[in-house]
């Protein structure tokens, strides 16, 4: 298998249809432009645990076009897993990963499989312009990358998603990573070999809405910064050393006042001050060390990444 494409679907049901013309399009562009016959050609797509009618479309459909498969996920794992389960199931010598809700055009595919030609391992796509998103996740997402740049020692590119194609050594790398608490961006950068970007410009969601809310957003946001930086625990002892040396400060000048002064505080708003600037950051502290412990626990219990229920295809392509 030449080429493998996976495609994460999470209550999808609106676009199902056009995502898959899109994606059978490419066939005969990769036979016209790089001799791919569409045989070589595997397109895969993940349903994680759709609770619309994303998996008897995604089922009708591959049942009479060939080289297209469905790993049908037990429950909804989410996105990361879903790309996961995608990327260990495939065939090809160079796998893509794209979303599902066509914001990345698979039209942009062909061109990362030429910049990979070039002698890449990974060409990433990197984002120009983003249609259709709010000033809010505009700014935020702009934040986070460039604080988790900051804070990590693996160099996670700037406006970058997961949408890219990898070559089969890195694939081989990756799927021996077995960590539950997956950033894949930043697996894949940390991964090494021979990286680059290819800039394109994300579209606006086809139909439906994005299924990343907020607190999504913020989960993801941990496991990246968690996954690959042990920055915040030092912050938490930065805070506390802060914290220490001002009430150190502070007592010399309530020592003052009280030995050479007769205006000593007597109200105890300075009391509750210290008090709930201690209690803040050693609950900050405490908060801190006990997202790390939660994600050792997580990795102790060595549970499957993932359940694939069934695994649907053309009955020729068996």
């Amino acid at each position: 298998m030449k080429l493998s494409i996976v495609v994460p679907i999470y209550n999808e049901q609106d676009i199902i249809s056009h995502l898959v013309e899109r994606m059978e399009n490419l066939r005969p562009i990769f036979y016209e432009r790089f001799s791919i016959s569409p045989d070589e050609i595997e397109i895969l797509y993940v349903n994680d645990g759709s609770k619309d009618n994303s998996l008897p479309i995604l089922q009708s459909m591959c049942y009479i076009m060939k080289g297209m498969r469905v790993i049908n996920l037990s429950r909804n794992h989410g996105h990361q897993i879903a790309i996961t389960a995608g990327i260990e199931t495939a065939k090809g010598d160079a796998v893509v990963v794209i979303d599902g809700d066509l914001q990345d055009p698979p039209e942009v595919i062909p061109e990362l499989y030429a910049t990979m030609l070039q002698g890449y391992d990974v060409v990433y796509a990197q984002r120009k312009k983003r249609e259709g998103e709010t000033y809010f996740k505009l700014i935020t997402a702009k934040f986070f990358y460039r604080t988790l740049k900051k804070l990590t020692n693996v160099d996670v590119p700037l406006d970058t998603g997961d949408f890219r194609i990898m070559s089969r050594r890195v694939v081989d790398v990756f799927n021996s990573m077995t960590e539950k608490h997956r950033f894949i961006r930043g697996m894949v950068s940390w991964i090494g070999f021979n990286q680059i970007g290819y800039e394109y410009e994300r579209h606006e969601r086809f139909a439906g809405s994005t299924k990343y809310t907020l607190s999504k957003m913020i989960k993801f946001a941990i496991d990246g910064i968690t996954s690959f930086s042990s920055i915040p625990l030092k912050l938490a002892s930065y805070i506390g050393l802060f914290i220490a040396i001002t009430g150190f400060l502070y007592a010399l000048v309530v020592l003052y006042l009280a030995l050479f002064t007769t205006s000593t505080v007597t109200g105890w708003s300075s009391m509750m001050i210290v008090v709930l600037i201690l209690g803040g950051a050693q609950l900050l502290s405490l908060g801190l060390i006990g997202e790390y412990l939660g994600r050792i626990h997580d990795e102790s219990k060595q549970r499957p990444l993932f359940i694939i229920e069934d695994i649907y295809e053309h009955p020729h392509s068996r």
